[in-house]
Formats: structure tokens, sequence, C-alpha cells
């Protein structure tokens, strides 16, 4: 559905990033590419021998595209048969229009106030951004307020004493959460 909303304009990679799908997971075929974006298989596959649309592969040798490449070749197919410019022009066009929305994000990031982020390790050891969500803001501000709560460590050792437990090492006792 995505897909066909990215095709027909109704949206758009950024917003397809924002609700959370991965514009890069290559999940569709030459089959389902080429009807998603109406591109005939052939001209797919010389898309990917000029580096136009280039998928990723299976390990049996098998394309793969994802939403990203759906939307290049939807804008490509726009441009040749709507617009009649070259493969050239087209591959220029692309290229500066994913410069142009890359651009965009990095303003996007910047304007973000500090600490609206968190930074993790990929599988491959490379650092990415982690974007905090407010869910978990809020869970974190109510352990917060619920370790306020808990009794404070002196109350608990002086109502043990008071019931003969002397704390000794069978007691744990977790505090606060920072």
């Amino acid at each position: 559905m995505c897909a066909m909303a990215i095709v027909a304009g109704r949206a758009d990679l950024d917003g397809a990033a924002e609700v959370g799908f991965d514009i890069e997971l290559p999940v569709f075929s030459v089959g389902a590419a080429g009807e998603l974006a109406n591109v005939h298989p052939q001209t797919l596959r010389q898309y990917d021998r000029l580096g136009l649309v280039v998928p990723q592969r299976t390990e049996g040798g098998a394309r793969r595209y994802s939403l990203r490449d759906i939307s290049r070749l939807a804008q490509a197919q726009q441009l040749s048969q709507e617009e009649g410019i070259n493969l050239a022009g087209i591959t220029r066009i692309l290229e500066l229009e994913e410069e142009n929305r890359e651009l965009r994000r990095q303003v996007e990031r910047l304007r973000k106030p500090a600490g609206s982020s968190v930074f993790a390790a990929d599988a491959d050891g490379g650092i990415v951004e982690v974007e905090r969500s407010q869910r978990a803001r809020m869970w974190r501000r109510q352990l917060r307020a619920d370790a306020r709560q808990l009794p404070s460590r002196e109350s608990v050792r002086a109502e043990r004493a008071e019931e003969g437990d002397d704390m000794g090492s069978r007691s744990v006792v977790v505090w606060g959460i920072r």
C-alpha cells in the first residue's frame, strides 16, 4: 500500500520513513516492482545495468527492490514518458533530488532540540542516530515517579529491624531509577 501511495504521489519517502517503514528494505521482486512503477521488467534490467536504479540482490542473485527504488522507478518513468527527458538527464535529476532530500533531513535533524536523539551501534559496528520517542520519554518519567514512591532505604531497614530481619545477604532491595 505504501509503495502504491508513493507511486501515485499521495506519499513520499520521508513520510514513509517517519511512520516507521524501512525505505531501504529490499522486498519487491522484478515483477512486483515493474507492476507498481508501471515499468517493463526488461526496462528494470536496463536501468540496473546503467546504474539508474540498482536494486539489492538475494544470495541467489535475484533483484529485490526497496521503497526507495520504487520511488526512483516511478520518477524515472514519469520523467521519461511525460517529460521526454533522456536517461542521462533522468540520472542527474534523481541524483540531485536524493541529495536535496538528504540535505533536508540534515537540516531537520539540526533543528531538533539537543537530547532528542541517542546514538547506537548498528550490526556492522557503525554509529547510527536513533530518535527518542515520546512514548519512551513518558515511560522513563513514569519509572522515575514510581521510584520516588518507593520507601527510603532507612525506613525499610527500620521496618525490617522491627520484624527481626537483619537485612543479611539473603535480602535484595532495588533502589531508585535514574
